[in-house]
């Protein structure tokens, strides 16, 4: 391969590496919790015999992720948890004792993310919630681990346009009288590529499912991922890739019949199937419509990408004039159906995954979709600068005008070297044929060389933002957290006096209840409170602060009631005073849905 055709896959390996400077966001919760039983923060007379989580969609146990931590510090749970579709039900111990109590878990969502958490309520009356017993440290996804998904799943849709663009042109139109050896590298290293990323994305789905380090992973993991549909899609993919890559050798010879051709066909779809059934489309309330959207997504990037790497690095290098003249205006149809797929799949995923104005605009999902769109905009009005060239410089002289009608005879496929269904043809044009009266100018070849260089540049931006969208939870489903029947807030503030747990249910205009929970700054006990105060305020609406009654239930946990209307982003004042002299005021905003 020449030096300028590794640029491209320099630049691939470079928007890796990008990915890997990215900062680490949460882990994506796709699935959201929408109730519990018993209420968050709730008081409950009898301890229940189960507690049950109920989310937005199926989930799955992680094998010793999922914890009752009692008032002791002791298990409460029996260590047998459940998974019923939607539910998350866990058996609790009978007899034990009276306080708080404190859930932890970790399940993974019907899109093979990891969705993490807890919650506390209490049996009897409240206390100190446990915090000792790793009652909860190692819910939470590594930032590696997240990290090196995102590169893994980069590599994978690189691997992808190297092996499906010159695949598409050496089988329809790359010219006989040149060497496929080059292009033919570039298949096979996309298809190389595709059988590591699928590889790596296994091994890493197993510490990213425990919420482990990058190498602490266990062979019991392993089997639970390989047994899961993630697992299945990605060794088909492997077994699909490998495949692909025996095919494409009598292909890159010139000695490819019409059964390899066909299986190649049958191959693709195959592969290609495999990206949406273990990612968001499958879980989405249309799984029918996003799966299919997801596919031609996907096999329309490829064409139009990989066949600008093709006309990149080397047509536009190696083939003359005449050879262009024929071979550009069939790519430039193409590639024109590959955008309208482009932008008429994303478009509907994007409809089922955001939904609203409001979510588009103020989720990361919804904002890294529009970056997203700006950067194909940039794409797309470069694309039609190179298409205007195409059109002025290498589109055949029209046909004068005959009176005869033999002269309108198709017989001879030389005669229309645009037509796409004559591709065959293309290849085998010589010199002799007859193309466009202007041949291009070297100047027009470079043009659209540096127009089609930049394309390719910006779309390996896009690829990074691609694959850092696969690790975001959807719209929809940030949406459906911020509005669910229950969805109780729960958050903990320390300062030099006190480390405040502070709890907010349901959540929603009208009355709600609050509890407030102190601890010592560091967390090793209560923190004895000799005054608590407090006031809700709703600046952005022009609501002044209001008091907010307090009524200590014990030294360190106090609770009140308050009707928050309108909804919004409430902030709730509480100044905590733990002795004659030392006294702290925390800020805490509070989201109150309608």
């Amino acid at each position: 391969m020449t030096r300028r055709a590794w640029s491209i896959p320099l630049a691939t390996l470079f928007g890796a590496l990008l990915i890997l400077l990215l900062p680490a966001s949460p882990a994506g919760a796709h699935a959201i919790i929408e109730r519990t039983a018993p209420v968050a923060g709730t008081v409950v007379d009898q301890l229940p015999g189960e507690i049950t989580l109920t989310f937005s969609e199926p989930v799955r146990i992680v094998a010793d992720k999922i914890r009752v931590i009692a008032p002791d510090g002791s298990r409460a749970d029996t260590g047998k948890p459940a998974a019923r579709d939607t539910e998350l039900v866990i058996p609790l111990k009978s007899g034990g004792p009276k306080g708080t109590y404190l859930v932890s878990y970790r399940v993974i969502s019907a899109d093979s993310h990891p969705v993490s958490g807890g919650y506390s309520f209490s049996y009897g009356q409240a206390s100190a919630v446990p915090g000792g017993n790793d009652a909860g440290a190692d819910v939470k996804t590594d930032a590696v681990v997240k990290n090196a998904m995102s590169v893994a799943r980069f590599i994978g849709f690189a691997g992808l346009i190297l092996l499906v663009g010159p695949t598409l042109v050496l089988f329809a139109l790359w010219p006989r009288r040149l060497s496929a050896r080059d292009p033919g590298r570039v298949a096979l290293t996309g298809a190389g590529l595709l059988v590591f990323s699928a590889a790596l994305e296994l091994y890493l789905q197993i510490p990213y499912t425990s919420g482990t380090s990058l190498f602490d992973v266990s062979s019991t993991a392993a089997r639970e991922v390989l047994g899961t549909t993630f697992g299945a899609a990605h060794l088909i993919r492997i077994a699909v890739a490998i495949a692909v890559a025996v095919l494409l050798r009598p292909l890159i010879a010139g000695r490819a019949g019409k059964i390899d051709q066909t299986l190649l066909v049958i191959l693709g779809v195959v592969g290609l199937a495999t990206w949406p059934i273990s990612g968001h489309p499958s879980a989405s309330p249309v799984p029918t419509l996003t799966v299919v959207a997801d596919a031609a997504h996907l096999a329309a990037m490829a064409v139009w990408l990989g066949g600008l790497l093709m006309l990149f690095a080397f047509l536009l290098r190696r083939a003359d004039t005449r050879e262009l003249t024929a071979i550009v205006p069939v790519w430039s149809g193409w590639a024109l159906l590959a955008i309208t797929v482009l932008v008429l799949a994303g478009t509907a995923q994007a409809l089922v995954e955001i939904g609203t104005l409001d979510a588009l605009t103020g989720t990361t999902y919804g904002r890294l979709v529009m970056v997203k769109v700006g950067l194909l905009a940039v794409i797309l009005g470069v694309a039609a600068y190179s298409r205007s060239i195409t059109n002025r410089r290498f589109t055949p002289a029209p046909t004068p005008a005959a009176t005869d009608p033999s002269d309108f005879d198709d017989s001879d496929d030389s005669d229309a070297p645009d037509d796409p269904d004559d591709s065959e043809d293309l290849a085998d044009l010589s010199d002799s044929e007859e193309v466009a009266d202007a041949p291009a100018e070297p100047a027009d070849r470079a043009r659209l060389r540096r127009a089609v260089l930049i394309e390719v540049l910006i779309a390996v931006v896009v690829l990074g933002f691609t694959s850092v969208l696969v690790q975001t939870s959807p719209a929809r489903s940030v949406a459906a957290g911020d509005n669910g029947a229950e969805g109780p807030f729960t958050t903990t503030v320390t300062t030099n006096l006190v480390k405040l747990e502070v709890d907010v249910s349901p959540g929603r205009v009208g009355p709600n209840t609050v509890h407030l929970y102190a601890l010592k700054p560091d967390g090793s006990g209560p923190q004895t409170v000799a005054e608590w105060k407090a006031t809700a305020a709703l600046p952005a609406k022009g609501i002044e602060p209001i008091v907010l009654p307090t009524l200590p239930i014990t030294p360190d946990h106090a609770t009140g009631s308050v009707t928050l209307t309108p909804a919004g982003t409430w902030e709730l004042k509480f100044t905590v005073r733990v002795d004659e002299l030392n006294q702290t005021t925390i800020a805490v905003q509070v989201p109150i849905r309608s």
